[in-house]
């Protein structure tokens, strides 16, 4: 019984993903583009209002791609590729209200970017998203007291990883 558990969970280990080519099906391949094993993320510019959003995003960023890719973060000039980018908007939206009261039970924090990424050594656009947006919600009602901190942390982390995710090859 462990012989066979054991052959399972190597089996699993060494499952294959999608290929980037559809008529291909499946492949041991990364789904990131050929050739570009570095990226350089400097800080997004901010057109909003919520100082301090460009530098979390980024390095939400920056630990996503570490942690989910086969990338290497570098810094500056030396990196085959570049993703920019810049917070557009962020927002602040009610969700519910208590009856009764009228207070806000529930809102929810919209961060909006837009951001490139750019083969450094070819100046060919690899990927590029207008008005890319992510959400999460907070609970400021008394009892909970959760702070528009906690909103904009979970808006943060959810945008790092979509935008991370849409770096890989179309598909």
């Amino acid at each position: 019984m462990a012989g066979g558990s054991l052959v399972l969970g190597f089996a699993c280990c060494l499952s294959p993903g999608c290929a980037s080519e559809p008529s291909e099906g499946y492949s041991f391949q990364s789904t990131y583009p050929a050739g570009v094993r570095t990226v350089s993320v400097p800080i997004f510019d901010n057109y909003s209002f919520d100082t301090g959003v460009e530098v979390e995003l980024t390095d939400a960023i920056i630990k996503e791609i570490q942690r989910s890719t086969d990338l290497k973060v570098v810094q500056g000039g030396s990196a085959e590729s570049q993703l920019k980018g810049v917070v557009t908007k962020s927002q602040l939206r009610r969700l519910s209200i208590q009856r009764g009261s009228g207070y806000v039970q529930e809102v929810a924090v919209t961060l909006t970017v837009d951001f490139d990424w750019k083969d450094t050594r070819t100046g060919k656009l690899l990927t590029s998203r207008r008005q890319f947006a992510a959400s999460d919600s907070f609970v400021p009602v008394p009892g909970s007291g959760e702070r528009i901190e906690t909103g904009r942390h979970g808006a943060v982390q959810r945008l790092a990883h979509d935008i991370v995710a849409e770096l890989r090859e179309g598909w």
